[in-house]
């Protein structure tokens, strides 16, 4: 058997290492238009940050590893330029010289990734405009800032690889802007979530620019002028973009290959493609959702490698499938880590589910153990069902395990029931008997239940607003201690700190309290007593920690005022 792979990285070269493994025999070639084959590229940032000092470890393989270990044929700068399926052929153009030969094949597996995109604006030839996909683009953009010293950089797009750049020039030195044409960063959270770390960027330094729209770029006198729709031009350096990628599929439909989503490459649990002899994987196709069921784009190495793996698989005639990818990430934002799987609130909504989100602010591990820390969680579940939907975690150490247990649980089916029942490992440094994990589940499971009613702040604050002055006008009740009073709180609120809350009812207006407190916890303890005590109440989700995180752009800016006026 003769298996050609078009592209290396994640997919092609995990589907090549795996063929060999099951057929010592089969006849195995790589072909890579760029001259590496198979390196990290989530680590091309942190080449550039100098985080990654060695280039050489930036390459995970190369075509002699490749030969040496696995007799695999891996031939760099070459380019597949034309599939004939019915001759079961590939023509393909060595790089170096332009010659072009014929290579047939008796199956095919397409790796060929994704493609930066094209924003259609003019100056996009500019030698100081930078993308980052492949190694080498790696090296020019680290040639260039070790040359010529830049002071300042312009990243325009605020999806991994802009931030993990702007974190990385920062780290530098540079003076850093960040443009996002839509309303926040990070399309992998929601927009009270994403305000979180936008307030961080700022905190280090990098200036954020949101709902800007870049019209085009122009050379300055040894820079790189970017144009806004709106407001002052952008002057820098050097500007990176990265306002995300697009299935590479020319060669795919080229051939007369089934396409999908805004044209990924189409094919079956298996990774077949419409025609039987070929597959496809990594960043050009088109996926399910694991969680929707519906056609999805998914650009991550994680569904890459394990779809490479199941193509060879299939290949080598071992019936195994594709279930779908729900698109778990982690990133890293100077001290904070960035997590998220499966759908955001928004993106649940559209979808056409009936969904609700709460947000809680546990710590970390332990509160008695020195160094704890808040996580910001934010998980997502279906209303008729508890089943979990997503979950965003913004925080420190220890997002990343909460937001791979919630994967597990959204993988498993799992609902807010499951999530109180699951158990985790336990000791002060690294967790508490209540794990954040559970704790989301008991939050879900309450509402679920009856037991209590929950708003977020932006309903919370329209809603005191719009009704103030009515009968039915809800008041804010404020359950925290004096001193956390002190530093700030919502204006017009009552306070009554929860341990007094039982001997001051009579205080109480008769109408609709918004129950609040630093993290929600000890409001929801208040509601508790308020409901059995006839009162009409809801907890607000998150507590004033959560709106002091978002003030800035997620909820209200700073001193700003709600649909209907209401001062914060």
């Amino acid at each position: 058997m003769k298996v050609v792979i078009i592209g290396g990285v994640a997919g092609g070269a995990t589907a090549a290492a795996r063929l060999r493994r099951l057929d010592e025999a089969a006849e195995i070639i790589v072909i890579e238009r760029t001259g590496y084959v198979s390196y990290a590229n989530c680590g091309l940032p942190y080449y550039i940050g100098g985080v990654i000092t060695d280039r050489a470890k930036l390459t995970l393989q190369t075509p002699e590893s490749f030969w040496d270990r696995f007799r695999i044929d891996v031939r760099v700068r070459q380019e597949a330029v034309s599939i004939d399926r019915g001759a079961r052929t590939v023509s393909i153009r060595r790089l170096d010289d332009g010659s072009v030969y014929v290579e047939r094949y008796d199956k095919l597996i397409l790796s060929p990734g994704a493609r930066p995109v094209d924003p259609g604006v003019p100056g996009t030839d500019s030698d100081r405009l930078f993308t980052l996909r492949t190694v080498e683009d790696t090296f020019r953009i680290h040639d260039f800032v070790e040359r010529e010293h830049p002071q300042a950089a312009t990243i325009v797009g605020g999806g991994f690889i802009g931030l993990e750049m702007a974190e990385n020039l920062r780290e530098r030195g540079l003076d850093v802007t960040v443009v996002q044409r839509g309303s926040h960063l990070m399309p992998t959270l929601d927009q009270d979530m994403a305000a979180i770390l936008h307030n961080h960027l700022r905190k280090h330094g990098i200036r954020v620019l949101l709902d800007a729209n870049v019209t085009g770029f122009s050379a300055l006198d040894g820079g790189i002028r970017t144009a806004l729709a709106e407001g002052a031009p952008l002057d820098a350096d050097l500007a990176i973009m990265a306002v995300g990628v697009a299935p590479e599929s020319t060669l795919a439909r080229e051939a007369g290959l089934e396409l999908g989503l805004r044209g990924a490459i189409k094919v079956d649990e298996h990774l077949r493609t419409s025609d039987p002899d070929i597959y496809a994987v990594g960043d050009a196709i088109e996926v399910k959702h694991a969680v929707t069921g519906k056609p999805a784009l998914i650009a991550l190495a994680g569904p890459a490698n394990k779809q490479g793996r199941i193509a060879a698989d299939n290949i080598c005639g071992i019936d195994r499938t594709f279930k779908g990818s729900q698109g778990s990430s982690v990133l890293k934002m100077f001290d904070l880590t960035v997590a998220t799987t499966g759908l955001t609130l928004r993106a649940a909504q559209a979808a056409g589910l009936a969904a609700d989100a709460v947000v809680l602010t546990p710590a970390n591990h332990a509160t008695y153990y020195p160094g704890s820390e808040s996580l910001v969680m934010k998980v997502v579940f279906e209303q008729n069902t508890g089943r979990i939907l997503g979950a965003q975690i913004v925080g420190g150490v220890g997002s990343d395990k909460r937001i791979d247990v919630i994967a597990t649980a959204i993988r498993a089916g799992m609902d807010a029931t499951d999530l109180t029942e699951l158990d985790l490992a336990y000791a002060p440094p690294y967790a508490s008997a209540k794990d954040p994990v559970n704790m989301a589940g008991y939050l879900i499971e309450n509402i679920l239940e009856g037991r209590v009613e929950q708003v977020g702040w932006s309903e919370a604050l329209e809603l005191a607003a719009c009704e103030r002055g009515s009968e039915a006008s809800p008041v804010f009740l404020d359950t925290r201690t004096a001193d956390e009073v002190a530093r700030g709180s919502v204006e017009g609120a009552l306070h009554v700190p929860l341990d007094e809350l039982r001997e001051r009812l009579d205080e109480l207006p008769s109408g609709r309290l918004l129950v609040f407190c630093q993290s929600g916890l000890r409001s929801y303890v208040a509601c508790r007593i308020l409901t059995q005590h006839g009162f009409s109440c809801a907890n607000v989700s998150g507590g004033y920690g959560f709106l002091e995180q978002t003030l800035r752009d997620g909820v209200l800016p700073p001193g700003g005022t709600g649909p209907c006026g209401r001062q914060v």
